[in-house]
């Protein structure tokens, strides 16, 4: 199966998943960082980075996330295009799919998200000011 297929079977598992926190955000947000290209825009790559660190470093449920996102497109129409990363992430889609689903998937889920984020740790003091200015989330 390709990434993509890879995807959208993770993305029906999590769209029906029972858990109130939206776990479905994180998914979209590690996916969207990782396969980012030359050809990705610029907001896309920051939401998702911006998605990764409010997840990771502040505990942000994927609803949160996804207002926060909301929240972003209000105050901001340009965005900077982040640096890319050579390694994108020891942790890829096709292990988190692999993984049983329940607690375990949903476990390497955040795993996939901290390696994907730890990836792009040339921004992250980008990304960070970026959310403190704009959100106002310290």
């Amino acid at each position: 199966m390709t990434d993509e297929e890879l995807y959208h079977e993770l993305t029906c598992y999590t769209l029906a998943h029972p858990d109130p926190s939206f776990i479905h955000q994180h998914v979209v947000d590690a996916y969207a960082a990782q396969h980012a290209d030359e050809t990705t825009k610029p907001i896309g790559i920051v939401f998702a980075l911006a998605g990764l660190y409010l997840y990771l470093e502040k505990d942000f449920t994927g609803r949160q996330v996804q207002k926060a996102h909301m929240r972003l497109a209000n105050h901001r129409k340009q965005w900077e295009q982040p640096t890319f990363p050579l390694e994108r992430g020891a942790v890829v889609i096709s292990d988190v799919v692999a993984a049983p689903a329940g607690e375990q998937r949903d476990a390497l889920i955040r795993e996939w998200c901290a390696s994907v984020w730890s990836a792009w740790r040339e921004d992250r003091e980008q990304v960070i000011a970026l959310v403190r200015s704009e959100l106002d989330v310290r």
